[in-house]
């Protein structure tokens, strides 16, 4: 089963999440995860719903998601180059003689450590999910105390017109 990341463009009005939801659970598909927001046009949020499936799959719950009120598009990112990135952040049991050893773990990852208290720290991280995976390895030897993830947000690549990319 392939992963996807689908773009759900929707008016931003209420129940339109619980909708999508729904019809996903219907069609028996988990929802891996899900952001949800503001876009660039008052009015309107952005979905960004990262599930699994094969192609004959997910586009049947594309044209089912069409069919939804309030829905103004839907997108297969996963089609085409797209960026995408999820923030964490992770409660890490750590006394402060252990900082500094902390501090070296995390910088390679470009994560920041935005809390620090007695006996634990917080550390924020963005990135793609693999990013995060690794970093999650490395510092539950420590003792992960909490986990909190945003789930994929994610936008298809710019394209380059041929004639711009010879000039490059």
């Amino acid at each position: 089963m392939q992963q996807h990341t689908i773009s759900v463009l929707v008016n931003d009005q209420p129940g339109v999440l619980t909708r999508v939801a729904t019809l996903f659970g219907q069609r028996g598909f988990n929802i891996d995860s899900i952001t949800v927001g503001g876009t660039e046009e008052q009015g309107l949020s952005r979905m960004i719903i990262s599930t699994g499936g094969d192609d004959r799959q997910i586009n049947q719950l594309m044209k089912q998601l069409h069919k939804l009120i309030d829905v103004i598009s839907v997108t297969n990112l996963s089609e085409n180059p797209f960026v995408s990135r999820e923030l964490a952040l992770i409660k890490v049991t750590a006394l402060p003689s252990q900082l500094a050893e902390l501090n070296g773990i995390v910088e390679p990852f470009r994560a920041a450590i935005v809390d620090v208290g007695p006996s634990s720290l917080i550390v924020q991280v963005t990135g793609d999910t693999e990013k995060i995976d690794a970093l999650l390895v490395l510092l539950q030897s420590y003792g992960v105390i909490e986990l909190t993830r945003t789930g994929s947000v994610a936008m298809a690549r710019s394209i380059v017109p041929a004639t711009a990319a010879a000039m490059v």
